[in-house]
């Protein structure tokens, strides 16, 4: 058995002149072996590299054990220094030409703390030679295990970078912010450079088992393993932030496993928020449910208006009437003629009969209506079934549609309110409803409430005064007014529901007459 020594756990340049040595010395990966530790004068072969930069001006480009490696280090055009020791009747088998992956995916492997990392990598070395696509067989047993280590590895830099909490101590009366962290792998020398570049204004360094990193606002240096009694157990700052991540946990949306997946118990013990997430946990049910039980709170009218004076309604653009129902449809999905499309699902066309006899106009798409895209589907539509059925007219024979092809409402807890269109608002929509008239050419127009009889009438009609009396319009079709569906379901009392819902059959029943 051949023992390569090496300087340290992440002696990457002492690996690779012991391997490239015992590759040409033909000695195959069953009888080498790369250890970090033991005895260094037991008659092994011993390649150790004592090349280990410490520190470095640049905060970017100090890497520590791996400061200074290229691609090429392994390529024939090596020089004899590089290439370490050769043997003899071998010199031509010493030149090593592997991939430029594999030697970016060896540099990473080396920082992983799995004691037979550096015999793994010279198994696939030594493979390399019979086998050159070898890095490219991803379901390999050796090719997959160098990759998941080095995913692991790209994992703990990612972990070091967010959890990280650097704590404030007085320095000499100079401030200086101290962290404690403990990685899964050796990334302290390769993140380090993310940390000086994000805090280059502070002072600070980070603790670890594995050694210490410092930034004095222009060196990046490294120091000896620490110990978690060296770094300070807390400071005034924490309680901000303990405060602030407690008001951004949104107990509706929490995920426990997902949450321990992506912040590893592990970690728990260095991050100061790690003391109230069992609390939130426990506390998370009852606090979704007070929040769905809370009324919805006021919208701040004076950010809404100055939203309004900075955010102007489109105009509409000069266009033609749609001359298709299709073409009322695309337009009505782009249209901005008011400010009603910006908190609806979407516009809602009429359905039904493309040359119906009977057209019936409502007021405008409630909340199942906009959600589903069609008109009366929801409790009134309900009520408007009924009563057609009742009154013996085919609802799938008639066009139904609406004054206004955008839902209007304001929001309560978890509910969407119906709001009645204004004047504006039903005049925005004026055009689709009189392109619909035009398509459709019904004999008959039932416009269900004052809204749609004034969409229909151009005017503001008095519905319980004017309803049932056929009015002739310029097209020579004929408007017949009556209540909406929804006005029956607002009656609380029976009786006038009862009297009510047999005068909204009586006008149906009038409509059909017309036909």
């Amino acid at each position: 058995m051949t023992v390569v020594h090496l300087a340290h756990e992440t002696d990457f340049d002492g690996w690779r002149a012991g391997a490239r040595s015992l590759r040409a010395a033909g000695v195959g990966p069953d009888r080498a072996r790369f250890v970090t530790r033991g005895d260094q004068n037991n008659g092994c072969f011993d390649f150790s590299s004592s090349a280990h930069p410490r520190e470095s001006g640049d905060p970017v480009r100090a890497q520590g054990a791996l400061a200074g490696l290229r691609s090429v280090d392994l390529d024939r055009q090596s020089s004899p220094e590089e290439l370490g020791p050769r043997f003899r009747g071998d010199e031509r088998k010493g030149d090593v030409v592997v991939p430029a992956a594999f030697i970016d995916l060896a540099r990473e492997v080396t920082l992983h703390r799995s004691e037979d990392r550096f015999d793994l990598l010279y198994r696939l070395l030594w493979r390399l030679r019979d086998e050159p696509d070898l890095m490219r067989v991803v379901s390999d047993r050796d090719v997959a295990q160098a990759m998941e280590r080095r995913r692991n590895v790209h994992r703990a830099a990612h972990k070091m970078k967010a959890f990280v909490r650097f704590r404030r101590v007085e320095d000499a009366g100079a401030e200086r912010w101290v962290a404690w962290f403990q990685p899964a792998h050796r990334v302290l020398e390769t993140t380090a450079p993310f940390f000086a570049r994000r805090f280059t204004t502070m002072d600070w360094t980070i603790l670890t088992p594995d050694g210490r990193t410092m930034w004095d606002g222009a060196r990046l240096s490294f120091g000896p393993p620490a110990t978690r009694d060296e770094a300070p157990a807390e400071d005034e700052v924490e309680d901000f932030w303990k405060t602030y991540y407690a008001s951004t946990f949104n107990p509706a949306r929490l995920k426990t496993r997902t949450m321990q997946g992506e912040m590893p118990k592990r970690y728990w013990a260095d991050l100061p928020e790690a003391a109230l997430i069992p609390q939130l946990i426990a506390q998370a049910s009852d606090r979704t449910d007070a929040m769905v039980a809370a009324t919805a709170p006021e919208p701040n009218r004076r950010l809404s208006r100055a939203v309004a004076r900075h955010t102007p309604t489109p105009a509409a653009p000069v266009e033609t009437a749609p001359d298709t129902l299709e073409a009322v449809d695309r337009a009505v999905q782009a249209c901005r003629r008011c400010p009603l499309w910006r908190n609806a699902t979407q516009g809602v066309c009429g359905a039904g009969a493309r040359q119906a006899e009977l057209m019936i106009v409502g007021e405008q798409p409630g909340d199942q209506e906009d959600l589903v895209g069609r008109p009366f589907v929801g409790p009134a539509g309900q009520v408007l079934d009924r009563a057609l059925g009742a009154a013996e007219i085919a609802r799938d024979r008639a066009w139904l549609t609406n004054a206004v092809k955008h839902f209007k409402h304001e929001p309560r807890g978890k509910r969407r309110l119906h709001r009645t269109p204004d004047a504006q608002e039903v005049a925005a929509c004026r055009p689709w409803l009189d392109a619909e008239r035009a398509i459709v050419r019904p004999q008959v127009i039932l416009a269900l409430g004052a809204t749609a009889g004034h969409a229909v009438l151009g005017r503001k009609p008095a519905v319980m005064k004017e309803r049932g009396r056929p009015m002739v319009q310029a097209d020579g079709s004929v408007v017949l007014l009556t209540v909406h569906p929804a006005f029956l379901l607002r009656l609380p009392d029976e009786e006038a529901k009862r009297r009510e819902k047999h005068l909204f059959l009586a006008d149906l029943r009038a409509a059909r007459s017309l036909l």
